[in-house]
C-alpha cells in the first residue's frame, strides 16, 4: 500500500526497543494506542499486505496521519503505560470499558476511631478498605440499605466523644449504635465494622458463631435486651446468606469468574465474585471498540482495564479461553496483588467449567435484555423528537436541544446553566455553567440575557477559531442548537429573542420559553402557547431537559454559594490573603477539613506559621 513520506520516515527511524506507540488522525486525535517488544517491527507490521486483510486494521491504517512512541525499559512497563494511555485518550480503535467511568465502591475508612461507611469512585491507597465494584450507585445503596439493618453504622458527622446527652432518631429506630452517647465503646463499634467488611467478603460463618456466643453470654447475664438484639442480627445475616449460592467449601480460594457474550459488535463481560466458597455477587460490563476484534483481545482488554482500577485482585481468575498477552498480564496481576501469586485458569471440566458456562449464559441474557432496552429507548427518543418536530413545525427532528436556567438566593451567587441533549439523550460533556457577572439583585431576566449573550459570543469566537489551523474551539459552543429552551415563559423568551437578533440568528433555529405551571411552550409569532399532549413522549423529553437544566443550575449555585462562604470565612482571618486561602483549600479540599485540622496539619501548608495556624483554629471554632 502507498505510505506517505512522513509515515515512512517514522517507520524507518522507530527504535527496536520495547515501548508504546500512539497513532493519530489528521485532526491530531489519538485513534489507537498499542505496545510492542520491538517498536519498529510492530509498527511496520500494520502496513504489510497481510494486515490489510483485517477490516478493522484496514480502517485504522487509512486514518493514520502521525505516530508517536514512548520507549520503556520492559514489556511490563509497556503494558502499564499502554493501559494508562488508553484510559487517558480513549482511542476509537482500542477495546475499552464503556464510558470508562470509575465504578462505585463501598469504602470503610479505618483511619477513624469510628470508621465511616461511604460510597466512592476513587480507591487510593489510604488505609481504607474498598468493596466492589458495582455497576451502578443504585446497586451500592441497595446493598447499604441491607447492611445498615444488620450492622447499624454511623452516618452523621458528629464528633464522637461518648458524652452527648442524647442520640439522634436513628438510634431510636435501630439504625445506629449511638457511640455518641456511649451506648457502645470504640472497640465494640470497630468490631461491628470489621464484621460488616467480612460480610461483604462473604465470610459470615465466623461472625455468626461469635454473635451466637455473645447472645448466649448476654442471656446468662440476664441482659435480655442485648441478647434479643444479637438474635435479630444473627437472623438478619441468615436471611441474606440464604440468598447467596454456596459454590465450594469455605476454604476454597477467592475467585473471579469471567465470561463474555457478543452480538452484532457489542460485547458484554460478566463477572461472578466467589468469596469464602460462596457466590456473593455478580456484575456485568460493556466493552466498546470490540467490533471485528477477536474474543481473546476483548477479554485481555477487559482484564487489564478492570483490574487496573480494582482495589484488590483475588487468588484466582477463571477464564473461558486463553487471552492475548496472557503471560505478561499474569505477571502484571501478580504485581497488582502485592507480589502474591494470582492464578489464571481456563477450566476444562467440573464445577469450575460449569461456573464459566453459567457466567457466559448470564452475559448473553444480560446483553439480550440491554439490546431490547436500547431498542425501546431508541424508539421512544425517535418518537419524542418527531413529536417536537411537528409541534415546532421544523424541517427535521431537533437533533441538538439546549436548555437554560438561572439559580440564585435573593440575587446572590447567581448561576446560569446550559444543558445539552443530542438525539434525545444528555450530552454531559457539553454542559456549561455561567457565574452571573453583570447583574446585581434577583433579576432572572437580565441574568438570562447575560448567559445567552456569553453563549453566542463563544459561538462567534468558535467560528473565528475554526479558520485558524491547529486551533480547537470548545465543542460545546461551536454548534448551534436545533431547539433552544429557556426556563421561564414569555418574559425569558423575549430576552432570548433579543439576544438572537443581536447575533443575526433570528429564525436560524427554534426557540421557546417554557412556563412551569402548565408546561406551556411560548414561541415567537404566536399569542397562544404550544401545549404538548399529556403523557406524550415529546412532553416527557421537554420535562426531562427542563428538569436537568434546573438540577444543574441549583447544583452549580450551591457550589458557588459554598465557595463564597468559604472564601468570606477565610478572608476574615487576619493574615490570610488570596494565596494562603488558595493553599489551604488546595491542601485540605474543603472548609470542614480545615476546621478539623490539627496545628501540625495546618503547619504543613505553605505560608502558614504557628501564629496563623492558631488564628485559623480560633476563628473557625467560633
Amino acid at each position: 500500500m502507498d505510505i506517505s513520506a512522513h509515515l515512512q520516515g517514522i517507520l524507518d527511524t522507530a527504535p527496536t526497543r520495547p515501548g508504546c506507540y500512539i497513532m493519530k488522525d489528521n485532526q491530531g486525535n489519538v485513534i489507537y494506542v498499542g505496545k510492542a517488544i520491538n517498536l519498529r517491527n510492530r509498527l511496520r507490521s500494520y502496513f504489510h499486505a497481510s494486515a490489510q486483510e483485517d477490516r478493522k486494521t484496514r480502517s485504522l491504517v487509512r486514518n493514520i496521519q502521525d505516530i508517536e512512541w514512548i520507549v520503556v525499559g520492559s514489556e511490563l512497563e509497556a503494558l502499564i503505560l499502554e493501559m494508562n494511555l488508553i484510559k487517558k485518550h480513549r482511542p476509537h480503535y482500542n477495546v475499552r470499558l464503556k464510558d470508562d467511568k470509575r465504578y462505585p465502591y463501598i469504602k470503610v475508612d479505618w483511619n477513624s476511631d469510628y470508621p465511616k461507611v461511604t460510597v466512592t469512585r476513587q480507591t487510593p491507597e489510604d488505609g481504607s478498605r474498598y468493596y466492589g465494584p458495582y455497576t451502578s450507585v443504585w446497586a451500592v445503596h441497595q446493598t447499604l440499605d441491607v447492611l445498615r439493618r444488620i450492622f447499624p453504622y454511623l452516618t452523621c458527622d458528629r464528633e464522637i466523644s461518648g458524652k452527648d446527652t442524647r442520640a439522634c432518631l436513628y438510634y431510636d429506630i435501630k439504625l445506629c449504635l449511638a457511640p455518641c452517647i456511649g451506648a457502645v465503646n470504640r472497640d465494640e463499634y470497630r468490631q461491628m465494622i470489621d464484621d460488616l467488611g467480612k460480610f461483604l467478603e462473604g465470610r459470615t460463618e465466623p461472625i455468626v458463631e461469635r454473635l451466637r456466643s455473645e447472645m448466649e453470654r448476654a442471656a446468662e447475664e440476664l441482659k435480655f435486651e442485648r441478647a434479643a438484639a444479637l438474635r435479630d442480627q444473627v437472623q438478619a445475616i441468615g436471611q441474606v446468606v440464604e440468598r447467596q449460592k454456596i459454590i465450594f467449601t469455605s476454604d476454597y480460594v477467592d475467585s473471579d469468574v469471567v465470561a463474555m457474550a457478543r452480538s452484532n459488535g457489542d460485547a458484554c463481560v460478566q463477572i461472578f465474585f466467589i468469596r469464602g466458597g460462596k457466590l456473593i455477587g455478580r456484575e456485568y460490563f460493556l466493552m466498546e471498540g470490540a467490533e471485528d476484534t477477536p474474543d481473546a483481545d476483548v477479554l485481555a482488554g477487559f482484564i487489564k482495564q478492570f483490574y487496573n482500577q480494582a482495589p484488590r485482585v483475588p487468588s484466582q481468575v477463571l477464564l473461558p479461553q486463553e487471552i492475548e498477552e496472557m503471560r505478561i498480564i499474569h505477571e502484571w496481576l501478580n504485581t497488582q496483588r502485592g507480589g502474591q501469586k494470582v492464578e489464571l485458569r481456563i477450566p476444562r471440566e467440573g464445577q469450575q467449567q460449569d461456573l464459566v458456562r453459567m457466567a457466559a449464559e448470564n452475559a448473553s441474557e444480560t446483553l439480550s435484555a440491554l439490546k431490547a432496552q436500547w431498542e425501546a429507548d431508541s424508539h421512544r427518543q425517535e418518537q419524542s423528537l418527531a413529536e417536537l418536530q411537528a409541534a415546532f413545525n421544523l424541517a427535521a427532528p431537533p437533533n441538538r436541544i439546549e436548555c437554560y436556567d438561572i439559580s440564585n438566593t435573593q440575587g446572590t451567587a447567581a448561576v446560569g446553566s446550559m444543558v445539552v441533549f443530542e438525539q434525545g439523550t444528555p450530552k454531559k460533556a457539553h454542559y456549561r455553567r455561567f457565574n452571573i457577572r453583570s447583574v446585581s439583585g434577583p433579576d432572572d431576566f437580565a441574568s438570562m440575557e447575560e448567559v445567552l449573550t456569553r453563549r453566542f459570543n463563544r459561538w462567534k469566537g468558535a467560528q473565528e477559531m475554526a479558520q485558524t489551523p491547529g486551533s480547537k474551539p470548545d465543542p460545546a459552543f461551536a454548534l448551534l442548537p436545533d431547539l433552544l429552551l429557556v426556563d421561564g415563559g414569555k418574559g425569558q423568551l423575549g430576552r432570548g429573542m433579543a439576544v438572537l437578533e443581536r447575533f443575526g440568528l433570528s429564525g436560524q433555529f427554534a426557540i421557546a420559553g417554557l412556563a412551569k405551571q402548565n408546561e406551556e411552550l411560548f414561541v415567537p409569532g404566536r399569542s397562544d402557547p404550544i401545549l404538548l399532549p399529556r403523557h406524550s413522549q415529546g412532553l416527557y423529553l421537554v420535562q426531562r431537559v427542563r428538569d436537568e437544566a434546573h438540577r444543574y443550575a441549583i447544583t452549580s449555585h450551591r457550589q458557588r454559594r459554598q465557595q463564597i462562604t468559604v472564601i468570606s470565612l477565610l478572608d476574615g482571618i487576619p493574615g490570610i490573603g488570596p494565596s494562603r486561602r488558595k493553599a489551604l483549600l488546595t491542601h485540605f479540599g474543603h472548609l470542614d477539613a480545615i476546621r478539623q485540622a490539627s496545628l501540625e496539619d495546618l503547619l504543613k501548608v505553605s505560608g502558614i506559621t504557628i501564629k496563623l495556624a492558631q488564628a485559623i483554629q480560633e476563628h473557625l471554632s467560633e
